[in-house]
């Protein structure tokens, strides 16, 4: 197990620092947010960020979990990976479609949509935007939708993002929580194509 790089909060303290910030208090109970809420404005803001796609999002919840499955293998981001495992799993994404991320070019289980945002997720990761023949892909594959074409890139954004600051700081998994689900198997050094 892994010592983050600035320490977690015990729970009544990442509670306490949680309530006077405004984050609901089960976020409390989860590493990443022990972590960060020794930073509680930055906290709210990501909180509230993350939550807006969570339980509001226009985005497919589907879709946008096997994004941040996606980007989760390509960061070779366990906490990520691991931690929406059981979200995905949760909404009733299948293991063969959560595993069909890890080489999604190659797995039949996907369909134009999904193919387009997972494409979109790629090019984000390797260049830093949506190509033009992807956003094509994707503007027609979500019927021109405005607000989840916004969303779709600010979900492979934040979640990016987010694996990043995992990353950086090293928060380590819950306890008790088995790394690489379902076969403890991780990316490595993974390209991306």
């Amino acid at each position: 197990m892994k010592t983050a790089r600035v320490p977690k909060l015990p729970l009544d303290e990442a509670r306490a620092a949680a309530d006077e910030a405004a984050v609901p208090d089960y976020m409390a109970e989860l590493n990443i947010f022990q972590v960060l809420l020794n930073h509680p404005p930055l906290a709210r803001g990501i909180n509230d960020l993350l939550a807006t796609m969570l339980w509001h999002g226009a985005l497919d919840p589907r879709l946008r979990e096997l994004l941040i499955m996606r980007i989760g293998w390509l960061t070779a981001c366990d906490y990520e990976w691991t931690l929406h495992w059981r979200v995905a799993s949760g909404l009733g994404v299948t293991a063969d479609d959560l595993l069909g991320v890890r080489d999604w070019q190659g797995y039949d289980g996907f369909g134009p949509t999904e193919r387009a945002v997972l494409a979109a997720t790629d090019d984000v990761l390797r260049d830093g935007a949506v190509s033009a023949e992807t956003w094509a892909a994707c503007e027609r594959e979500l019927q021109s939708d405005k607000t989840v074409l916004i969303e779709l890139v600010t979900v492979i954004g934040a979640w990016r993002m987010i694996a990043s600051i995992l990353q950086s700081l090293q928060v380590p998994l819950e306890d008790g929580v088995s790394s690489w689900p379902p076969d403890g198997r991780s990316p490595g050094s993974q390209t991306i194509r």
